[in-house]
C-alpha cells in the first residue's frame, strides 16, 4: 500500500513540476491534429455528430435494434452516444500510445527531457475531445428528451479513475511500443474488438447472464454502465462497484508509471 501511495505522489509531483510544459505540448498536439484541414478544430464537434448520426441510423433503422424497453429513437441515440464518447476517449489514448515515444524520438535521444510526461499529453488531448463530445451529448439530451438526472453532476468524479486507468495503460503501451513495434497493429485490433465487447450498442442485459461476465473483461464496460446509471437512469451505483472500479484504476495507473520508469532507461539505445 505504501508503494502505491508513493508512486501516486511521484507521478503527481512529475505532473505539477512540468505542468506548463505538459499544457503547452497538449495545446500543440490538439492544434496539429487538425492543422491544414478546411474546418480545423471544428472537426472536434463534427466528428461525434457524424458518428452519432451514422450509428443511430445503422442500429435503429437498418438493424432495428431495441434497447430493453426503450422504443424512443432519441433516447436510443443518447444511450448509444453516451457509450460512444467514452469509448472514443479510451480509443484515442490507447491507439496513439504505442507510437508515442517513437514520434517524440528526438526528445529522448538529443535533449534532456522528462519523457514520462508524454502520456499526459495525449491523455489531455483526448479529455479535450471528450469534454466537447459530452457537451454535445448534454445539449442534444436536453433538447430532445429533457433534463438529465441530477446525478449527472457526479460524472466528472466518475471520469477521474477512468482517466487514471487510461494514462496508466498509455505508459505501459508507449514503453512496449519502443521495443516491439508490432504492438501498434495489435492494439488496433484489440481496440476494434473492444468496441463490440463493450455494451455501447446494446444493453449488457441483452446477453444471457452467464455470458455477461465476459463483457466486464473490457476495461471500459464498468465506466460506460456507471455513466448511464448516473446521467440517464438516475441511479447511484453500488459502493462496492465504485470501490473496485476506482482501486483497479489506481493500481493500473501506478503499475504503468512504475513500468515506464523502469523500461525507459533503454529507450535511447533502441531509438
Amino acid at each position: 500500500m505504501h508503494k502505491i501511495v508513493n508512486q501516486v505522489k511521484l507521478s503527481f509531483t512529475c505532473f505539477l513540476k512540468n505542468k506548463s510544459l505538459i499544457m503547452s505540448l497538449s495545446r500543440r498536439d490538439i492544434l496539429q491534429r487538425y492543422q491544414g484541414s478546411l474546418f480545423g478544430l471544428l472537426w472536434t464537434l463534427l466528428t461525434p455528430l457524424i458518428m452519432l448520426a451514422i450509428y443511430t441510423f445503422i442500429f435503429s433503422v437498418v438493424f432495428k435494434a431495441k434497447w430493453g424497453g426503450v422504443d424512443d429513437k432519441f433516447q436510443f441515440s443518447m444511450l448509444l452516444f453516451s457509450g460512444l464518447i467514452i469509448f472514443n476517449c479510451f480509443s484515442d489514448i490507447i491507439s496513439r500510445a504505442p507510437t508515442l515515444i517513437i514520434n517524440y524520438a528526438s526528445y529522448v535521444t538529443k535533449v534532456i527531457f522528462p519523457i514520462e510526461i508524454l502520456p499526459f499529453v495525449i491523455t489531455i488531448s483526448a479529455i479535450f475531445n471528450f469534454i466537447l463530445s459530452f457537451i454535445i451529448w448534454l445539449v442534444f439530451y436536453i433538447t430532445l428528451i429533457g433534463l438529465p438526472s441530477i446525478y449527472i453532476v457526479f460524472v466528472p468524479l466518475l471520469m477521474i479513475p477512468f482517466i487514471l486507468m487510461c494514462n496508466g495503460l498509455a505508459w505501459i503501451l508507449s514503453s512496449i511500443g519502443v521495443y516491439i513495434r508490432d504492438v501498434s497493429q495489435l492494439v488496433t485490433l484489440v481496440v476494434s474488438a473492444l468496441m463490440f465487447m463493450t455494451p455501447i450498442f446494446y444493453p449488457i442485459t441483452a446477453l444471457p447472464e452467464q455470458y455477461q461476465f465476459y463483457l466486464h473483461l473490457s476495461p471500459i464496460t464498468t465506466v460506460v454502465e456507471l455513466f448511464r446509471s448516473l446521467a440517464i437512469y438516475g441511479e447511484m451505483p453500488s459502493i462496492k462497484m465504485l470501490a473496485v472500479y476506482t482501486s483497479s484504476s489506481i493500481a493500473i495507473y501506478c503499475l504503468g508509471f512504475m513500468w515506464f520508469n523502469k523500461t525507459s532507461k533503454g529507450f535511447s539505445d533502441v531509438l
